[in-house]
């Protein structure tokens, strides 16, 4: 007796694993752009928080320095604020209430802007200058009198101090096309150190 093979047919033609191997080329394809895509956005939002946490960084320091600007209690003969042109500018106040304004302290403090580096430096007592912020592409100090007319050169007449700070992305973004590619955040405040006299 013959006994007859029943042999299973139920698989794939060449047609189909070609058919199936372009579609799913075309869902990693699809998958790859978007990884990418993200990735793109992803590495240019981090640029502009670093930046922005780079601006706000230096102006809350500088601004809360400038604050502390004058204080006197022993009455010692010394300006509280100094400006040197727009970029650069010298804090003093006596905070450990000896008479005077010690020179290794942090009781005098120069911020300047470098433009070649593109730093804002910080400089304390007599020390070397240190980098405060990285990627600034401006900052300028403002002086105002009492009556608020800008000074630059008469500091005991000082009584407001502006600052606005501008800075850049580390790297430029491909997406924007403004300035080379590079983001731009500027940040301002305007103080009034309570310690200068009104």
């Amino acid at each position: 007796m013959k006994c007859s093979e029943n042999r299973n047919t139920g698989g794939f033609t060449l047609i189909e694993l070609l058919v199936t191997l372009g579609l799913g080329m075309v869902v990693l394809a699809t998958v790859t752009t978007t990884f990418m895509s993200q990735t793109r956005f992803y590495s240019a939002q981090e640029q502009v928080n670093e930046m922005e946490q780079n601006a706000r960084g230096a102006l809350d320091l500088i601004t809360r320095e400038i604050k502390m600007a004058g204080y006197n209690p022993n009455d010692a003969s010394f300006d509280g604020v100094t400006v040197s042109g727009t970029t650069q500018l010298q804090i003093k106040a006596d905070l450990n209430a000896v008479s005077g304004i010690e020179i290794g302290g942090n009781e005098n403090i120069t911020y300047a802007y470098d433009n070649s580096t593109h730093q804002i430096t910080r400089t304390v007592g007599g020390g070397a200058a240190e980098v405060l912020a990285d990627n600034i592409t401006a900052v300028t100090f403002t002086c105002y009198k009492a009556d608020g007319a800008t000074t630059t050169t008469i500091s005991s007449e000082i009584r407001q101090v502006k600052v606005e700070i501008t800075a850049t992305t580390a790297k430029p973004d491909p997406n924007y096309s403004a300035n080379g590619g590079y983001r731009e955040y500027t940040v301002s405040a305007t103080v009034t150190p309570t310690n200068l006299a009104l």
